[in-house]
């Protein structure tokens, strides 16, 4: 998730918010301000998925990667902070929200090209790229969470829109900082927001991105960045619904700014939809409103803003009920125990698992991009070999009612992406039995004991 070209204009044109900070300084100097003493040290909220391809810096990825070498690098990395006195909290993607589904379809097809381009590569010269066309390893998003930890680490796997629980989770326990690769950080109303791309593991100096001086910069308040955000465009509004919105924007900054002091036509577009968003609002009754009435919408487009506004709503800011979402549909209720479904949501949210939650709770699961070559008609894709496995397992979660008899469950949602597959529409999976040589209420026990085990 991300505002489209905020990053750009806070990187070339707003030097003023781009502030060097160490990190470590920044931990001593928390920590000296506390008005009581600290039972543990500060705390950096790391957005696990957008270090990725900065931890992963192993020579070989086309061929698997290099399991060992990545290990040690992210044990060294860990110990740069924790010797500086920084307590470390990673998140995770653990979901992916259907209003931002087309966003992640479009970023899957994406990187299918990218794919393409890495097989072109290597049946022409023999080798794997450069790091031009560097594609993470299979696998390394769903394995890193429990390398990190077997290292002692606390992590965090979302059951929501995993950069809301990592704002949320920076408010509420008065964080010093979120490290990342996201300008929603400098939206939402939370921790500082530092970037995990201009970290300097050695020294640990980084950029923050400073939200009071980007607000003075372009003429807005804290709480009006959410509708700046969804006007720009973000994966809940896209850039094509508001972009008749953002050329009137355009129209009337350049009538009134012959000379615009931004040059760059990015840097343009995000101070005219400021200076849009600042005249919306001219009283008190106004600012009470998600999108104000003078900005003239249809409906649709209205209740589109208004919700990618909530998004951006943490607890015990205003208005967090409209941010409220259901976790379990009513298709799914008897299908699954209430006890079976909170050991699921507690070892899915502490990283202990994978899939079962997504499966059980919304009867959707997604595997994203993997280093197959589309133009290999031999190769079955590994989706499709796997397919009856989960098949069998969807059968074991769901065949029995948590009333103990044998039910006919909903079909699963699979959204996997492979050579052939046009993500237009999830493909729909159904349950198979298991033939085991015990009872199925024994199976049924069995899950249930190892579902509620914590350890």
């Amino acid at each position: 998730m991300g505002v489209k070209g905020l990053q750009y204009f806070m990187d070339r044109c707003c030097p003023e918010a781009c502030v060097t900070v160490n990190l470590r300084e920044m931990a001593r100097q928390q920590q000296a301000s506390a008005t009581a003493p600290h039972t543990s040290n500060p705390t950096l909220v790391v957005d696990g998925m957008a270090c990725l391809c900065y931890w992963y810096s192993c020579k070989d990825w086309a061929c698997g990667g290099q399991w060992r070498e990545y290990l040690d690098i992210l044990k060294r990395w860990v110990e740069a902070f924790t010797s500086a006195g920084i307590r470390l909290v990673f998140f995770f993607d653990g979901v992916v929200e259907e209003q931002k589904r087309q966003e992640w379809v479009k970023r899957r097809r994406r990187v299918n090209g990218k794919i393409s381009k890495i097989f072109c590569h290597i049946k022409e010269h023999g080798d794997q790229p450069g790091r031009e066309l560097f594609c993470l390893p299979s696998g390394l998003a769903t394995f890193t969470p429990f390398a990190l930890r077997s290292l002692g680490q606390e992590v965090f796997c979302s059951v929501r829109e995993a950069d809301y629980e990592i704002a949320s989770y920076a408010r509420q326990h008065g964080s010093m900082g979120i490290l990342g690769e996201d300008s929603d950080f400098i939206i939402y109303d939370s921790a500082p927001y530092l970037s995990v791309a201009k970290l300097r593991i050695n020294s640990l100096t980084t950029v923050m991105y400073d939200r009071q001086r980007l607000c003075l910069t372009i003429g807005l308040a804290v709480t009006q960045l959410p509708l700046l955000a969804c006007l720009l465009g973000n994966d809940v509004v896209s850039e094509e619904k508001m972009r008749d919105v953002r050329n009137n924007a355009m129209a009337a900054y350049r009538k009134n700014s012959p000379a615009p002091h931004y040059g760059a036509p990015q840097g343009q577009v995000v101070l005219a939809v400021s200076q849009l968003v600042s005249s919306l609002w001219s009283t008190e009754d106004e600012e009470a409103e998600l999108v104000p009435q003078s900005l003239n919408l249809s409906t649709p487009r209205r209740e589109l803003l208004k919700k990618g506004v909530c998004l951006y709503t943490l607890p015990g800011q205003k208005r967090p009920e409209l941010c409220e979402i259901s976790s379990l549909p009513s298709a799914f209720e008897k299908y699954v125990s209430p006890e079976i479904l909170k050991a699921c949501r507690e070892k899915h949210a502490a990283a202990e698992g994978f899939m079962v939650y997504t499966v059980l709770c919304v009867g959707v699961t997604e595997c994203s991009n993997t280093l197959e070559d589309e133009e290999d008609t031999e190769l079955v894709p590994q989706a499709l070999v796997y397919k009856p496995c989960r098949q069998l397992i969807y059968g074991l979660l769901l065949l029995l009612g948590h009333n103990g008899r044998i039910v006919d469950p909903p079909a699963i949602r699979e959204w996997f992406v492979f050579p052939g597959n046009p993500l237009k529409e999830p493909d729909i999976v159904h349950p198979l039995p298991v033939s085991l040589p015990c009872t199925v209420p024994s199976v049924f026990h069995i899950l249930i004991s190892v579902s509620l085990d914590t350890k």
